[in-house]
């Protein structure tokens, strides 16, 4: 019985997310299980949404350079219908994707395929974002990483936006954003509704 359970367990698949504010190293994460999962000699496909053109057109970048192939797509289903025959599927910026996402990476992992999703949790109003909440709850594993916060150095989990624009979709760097932790946050959005 017990030789039966894991010759099941290793054909099931299951989800991992890795979320956080800008600059928490979320990419960095993601290319490493990746690169790891490359060594393993594991059949790996990678995914981002064709909008995230930042760094590179094809290639999922992180702030510190380090890359990895991957094919952009318009929308979830893309990746249903790309991800044939791979051991392991990885997502970057996931909170760009449509709401279908976490039933794309529901239908993957019921195939026996091991989903890491990297995303924002949070918009730069420190609202939940995209289909991430979702991925968050249907995941088996869940690693929050933090930045460094900008105006006093503790851990940071929001992502401030320093440039005037009201949409919530605004691809951008640390010429647009700042990692805050939630005092420095919640005094910004204070400094900034006293303003209007």
């Amino acid at each position: 019985m017990f030789l039966e359970k894991n010759k099941y367990e290793s054909h099931s698949g299951w989800i991992e997310v890795v979320c956080g504010s800008m600059f928490s190293g979320k990419t960095e994460e993601l290319i490493r299980r990746l690169k790891r999962a490359q060594i393993a000699k594991l059949k790996v496909e990678i995914f981002k949404p064709s909008i995230d053109v930042r760094y590179d057109e094809t290639a999922v970048v992180s702030h510190d350079a380090n890359s990895i192939p991957s094919t952009p797509v318009d929308n979830s289903r893309n990746i249903m219908i790309l991800a044939q025959d791979v051991d392991v599927v990885g997502i970057d910026e996931a909170q760009f994707f449509d709401e279908g996402l976490p039933d794309v990476c529901t239908y993957l992992a019921k195939r026996g395929i091991r989903v890491i999703v990297a995303g924002l949790d949070m918009d730069y109003l420190g609202k939940p974002f995209g289909p991430m909440p979702a991925l968050m709850s249907i995941a088996e594993y869940v690693t929050k990483v933090h930045a460094i916060c900008m105006k006093c150095g503790a851990l940071a989990q929001y992502s401030h936006r320093i440039v005037h624009n009201d949409k919530r979709v605004l691809l951008g760097e640390k010429d647009s954003y700042q990692p805050l932790c939630r005092r420095c946050f919640e005094e910004e959005m204070d400094r900034l509704s006293d303003l209007t």
